[in-house]
């Protein structure tokens, strides 16, 4: 089965091939874990998941990483701010660790009802990676790409040329569209911070999470942690990088430029990106209180694989807007379609419709096509087995859920 993928890195679809023949090693930018994920976030690991059931049926081993962030992810997401987990923590009256260890179960809770294959994945935390984060902090300096300032480390991005070479991002027009506040010691606005110095080592308040390091007391910048625990596990460089397309202009450029300065080869061959579920045309985010959870959803008897069915008619490239009444309607399909599912017959698979359904998803994960061919194939009354193998990579469960 042959896989196109559209890569963000080259701008166009190109025929995967993976380093090591056989085996894929693929990383997922994973949760801060400092709330409940909503379904705009479940989105990059539902296409995570397409891609991996793809592969696996393609017959290659997936090796699969899907980071938790519990610490450096700062509320302007860039590098002001409080510390999102502290935040959250000090709202309610917890530490650091048992919120984060709280929403991190939340999200395992979450991939479970979504059907999200988990198996052999490892989830390593930044708070356990400290030691490695630091040990490129430290490579960075010794080659002169990081400097320090009044409160930290920072990455120099004048002097990695290909700075923002993912999407093609134009460094001047994001500054002039810049809405946060820019540290004046930094040497050029596209300059992120490596680590950061708590308040505690200036005589201020003490942090809930902070770290002795070369630099002083502190802790890491967000960006560090993925380009560390990618390398720990995965090795560099490695075959796909995922995540939305809120992180190519920011985390995912800045992932590249800290581990291809640090150790002079490709961080991914292959980059993938979703696009924003929307509410009302805006991004669904916590911060415009537009958000819905897989809670929410079920609170409403809607059953999450019916959320699962809507998403896969849309494209991952695509932006899909949410609706009470969209999701409801893929509700009462899915209900329809694990009715049908119980009454097809025993006979052998339809290799024509499963060639045509290899060949779709074989073109960029063409869900909304695999999705209409298993519509056809259920009026069709096609076999209860060619169902089943195209579900393998759908993952909607309906052997399953036919029995309950």
């Amino acid at each position: 089965m042959e896989i196109k993928l559209y890569n963000t890195l080259s701008n166009r679809k190109e025929k995967f091939e993976s380093i090591r023949p056989g085996v894929v090693a693929m990383y997922n930018c994973g949760p801060t874990v400092y709330f409940f994920p909503h379904i705009g976030n479940m989105r990059s690991y539902i296409l995570a998941d397409i891609l991996r059931r793809t592969i696996e049926y393609s017959g290659s081993k997936v090796k699969q990483v899907i980071n938790i962030t519990d610490v450096g992810h700062l509320v302007s997401d860039s590098d002001e701010g409080e510390d999102k987990i502290e935040k959250s923590a000090k709202k309610e009256g917890k530490t650091a660790f048992d919120i984060a260890r709280f929403y991190e179960n939340a999200y395992y809770q979450d991939l479970k009802d979504l059907n999200i294959k988990s198996d052999d994945t490892k989830f390593p935390r930044a708070t356990e990676h400290i030691k490695e984060q630091i040990e490129i902090l430290k490579i960075l300096e010794e080659k002169g790409f990081a400097y320090k300032t009044s409160d930290g480390l920072y990455f120099d991005t004048s002097k990695f040329k290909e700075y923002g070479k993912l999407g093609n991002i134009n460094i001047k027009e994001q500054k002039e569209g810049a809405r946060i506040e820019t540290n004046i010691e930094k040497r050029n606005h596209s300059d992120f911070a490596l680590w950061k110095y708590s308040p505690s080592a200036s005589g201020g308040e003490k942090r809930l999470q902070e770290w002795e390091s070369p630099w002083g007391v502190g802790f890491p910048g967000w960006h560090i942690e993925c380009s560390a625990m990618s390398r720990k596990y995965l090795n560099q460089p490695f075959d796909i990088h995922t995540g939305g397309i809120d992180h190519i202009p920011v985390h995912h450029n800045n992932e590249i430029a800290q581990s291809e300065c640090a150790f002079g080869v490709p961080l991914a061959n292959f980059w993938l990106h979703n696009e924003f579920i929307t509410v009302e045309g805006e991004k669904m985010s916590k911060s415009l209180g537009n958000i819905f959870t897989i809670s929410d959803l079920k609170k409403r008897q809607i059953h999450p694989l019916a959320f699962r069915l809507w998403l896969l008619s849309g494209h991952y490239r695509s932006p899909m807007n949410f609706t009470w009444d969209a999701v409801l309607g893929a509700h009462k399909t899915l209900e329809k379609l694990i009715f049908e599912f119980d009454n097809l017959s025993k006979e052998d698979i339809d290799k024509e419709t499963i060639e045509k359904f290899e060949s779709f998803l074989g073109n960029d994960l063409d869900t909304p096509k695999a999705l209409a061919l298993l519509h056809n194939a259920f009026n069709l009354k096609k076999s209860k087995k060619t169902i089943q193998e195209m579900d393998k990579i759908l993952g909607l469960n309906f052997s399953f859920l036919s029995k309950k």
